[in-house]
């Protein structure tokens, strides 16, 4: 735990900079990634063709399993205190916030979608990643989180975008077989 704080305080202190303290509240803001999140899903809809509405489709139990996962089952299970209400001189960007820290539920979803497009779109797995890495960062940044919040929530959601694709791949096998058994009883 205490190269956890010294890295909190690296981040949070050391390489604070007045590009950061716009850009960073900016990028961990509920409201811009919620209307970020919905024109995705939108688009993926609109404009995805078969593929995009499948990811569209899949995303919803995604996020849901990620969120309740991480606010309403891990949170309360490890209990651990944000560091803007323990910690002496955190440089506290946006709200605190009245939640539990670990796991960071930012990176835990941004890391649930990630993975899952990624799975899908190959082609964007850098930027995905990319996007997930710098919405979890920033929770460190503005003094809501603890790096092992923020290391955990990208592991969780990760696991849980891998389990949501293969469920999918298994559901589909298992509807072919079922067709194709059907087929061949006539």
């Amino acid at each position: 735990m205490k190269l956890d704080k010294l890295i909190f305080y690296l981040l949070n202190h050391k390489i604070a900079n007045p590009v950061f303290d716009v850009l960073m509240p900016f990028i961990t803001s509920d409201f811009n990634l919620r209307v970020f999140l919905v024109f995705v899903w939108l688009g993926l809809l609109i404009f995805g063709g078969r593929t995009g509405r499948i990811v569209a489709i899949l995303l919803i139990p995604a996020i849901a399993i990620s969120d309740q996962l991480s606010s309403h089952i891990l949170k309360p299970l490890f209990g651990r205190i944000r560091p803007c209400h323990e910690l002496e001189n955190v440089r506290l960007l946006v709200p605190c916030g009245s939640g539990l820290s670990f796991p960071s539920s930012h990176a835990v979803n941004s890391f649930t979608v990630a993975t899952l497009l990624s799975k899908f779109y190959r082609k964007y797995l850098v930027y995905l990643f990319s996007l997930a890495f710098l919405i979890s960062f920033s929770r460190v940044y503005v003094g809501v989180h603890y790096p092992a919040d923020v290391l955990a929530g990208m592991m969780i959601g990760f696991v849980v975008g891998i389990f949501i694709f293969y469920l999918w791949i298994y559901s589909v096998e298992l509807y072919k077989n079922k067709i194709k058994k059907k087929f061949e009883k006539t």
